[in-house]
């Protein structure tokens, strides 16, 4: 444990921002599996909608610097992919 005034501090800025970060990724996962499972349905609609929505949030992950942009960019066009493939 720390012993300094401004580690403290850090220690507890930093468990903030784990705890943000992880609802972020959770967010995007969970909006993931809906995407898919709106793919897998076949349900041309909904999956165009997930696909707003996917996207959105990768965007934000992104921007927060939680995933690489050329990440982000490389999961957003296999994502255009596999709702362009339903057609």
């Amino acid at each position: 444990m720390a012993n300094i005034k401004s580690a403290k501090k850090r220690i507890k800025v930093i468990q903030t921002k784990t705890l943000q970060n992880q609802m972020v990724k959770t967010q995007l996962r969970t909006v993931i599996k809906k995407f898919n499972a709106a793919v897998a349905s076949g349900d041309k609609a909904a999956a165009t909608e997930a696909y707003k929505l996917v996207v959105k949030k990768v965007d934000q992950a992104a921007a927060r610097g939680i995933m690489h942009k050329n990440t982000a960019a490389h999961r957003k066009s296999a994502f255009t992919l596999k709702l362009n493939a339903m057609a």
